[in-house]
């Protein structure tokens, strides 16, 4: 086995609004070592770094909108987020919780801050990614995988180090709580100061790393820090993270799809015409129906 190396270190992009919910730093794609294709299966990242809302009798977020071709998956650390599709899902995740849906063929959905986190107010910090799907599952059925925070099991790591929660592919034998159709690993990692974990994922994996609190040494050279993102090279197999401080981070590792990428607004497909018919097929009403 060889060393995985950082490739760059990410600061967070300027941040802009999505709706009038969500105060986001768009990761991916930014610049082109962090575009879709060098990213694959990881087609999108937008990180609501922490942030204080007000209280608001009026939740604030994202009214119906359309996707198709790719699942959404939103990874709450602060605050509460609800959801609703025209499948008939519905749910909120709030701290350590998971929503991964799965458009595929075509769904409408809205999220936004649940009621009484809304009228109470607080801390707010989110990520979410859009994870593409390979040719053969962009047109299967929409589903929905509400995760809550105690489906997602920990692997405790020795010498008090911090433990490991599991939300898709596997670490140290145990299985993520989230389905997928190809293999990826998100891992949710809370290290202790001083504390370290190893990890090793195939060369080719696209793998990168998010900050989401605290700052930690990457194989006893790269410093990140707090709402930075560090992107590896594929060229190694194997790093060590270790915590500087207590730390949370977010580690995402992926097979690439290797397909063309066709991608404008809410869908992700293969080819320009797939793209023509998603939106024909939303016009014509093929998504389903919700009210905003």
């Amino acid at each position: 086995m060889t060393i995985k190396h950082v490739e760059l270190t990410v600061a967070p992009p300027e941040p802009h609004m999505v709706g009038d919910g969500f105060r986001v730093h768009n990761f991916i794609p930014s610049t082109y070592r962090l575009d879709m294709h060098r990213m694959d299966p990881f087609v999108m990242m937008d990180y609501n770094a922490k942030t204080t809302l007000p209280p608001s009798e009026v939740p604030g977020g994202v009214g119906v909108h359309p996707h198709r071709g790719f699942e959404t998956v939103t990874v709450a650390y602060k605050g509460k987020v609800a959801h609703h599709d025209s499948a008939g899902n519905s749910g909120v995740i709030g701290e350590g919780g998971v929503q991964w849906m799965t458009a595929a063929s075509g769904i409408l959905h809205k999220e936004y801050h649940e009621s009484s986190f809304s009228k109470q107010g607080g801390e707010f910090q989110m990520v979410q990614l859009w994870v593409n799907l390979p040719a053969r599952f962009k047109m299967s059925a929409p589903k929905y995988q509400g995760i809550a925070p105690e489906q997602i099991e920990r692997y405790t790591l020795t010498e008090n180090a911090g433990s490991i929660g599991v939300i898709a592919g596997n670490y140290q034998g145990l299985k993520g709580a989230a389905s997928t159709f190809t293999e990826l690993h998100m891992l949710d990692l809370r290290l202790n100061a001083g504390g370290s974990a190893d990890f090793s994922f195939p060369a080719k994996f696209n793998t990168v790393i998010l900050a989401i609190e605290g700052r930690a040494e990457i194989n006893g050279q790269e410093i990140l820090e707090t709402d930075h993102l560090a992107l590896f090279d594929n060229a190694g197999e194997e790093f060590r993270i270790k915590a500087l401080e207590n730390t949370v981070l977010l580690l995402l590792s992926g097979e690439p799809i290797g397909e063309p990428i066709a991608a404008h607004g809410p869908f992700v497909m293969n080819t320009r015409e797939e793209l023509v018919q998603a939106f024909r097929d939303l016009h014509n009403g093929r998504f389903g129906s919700l009210a905003d």
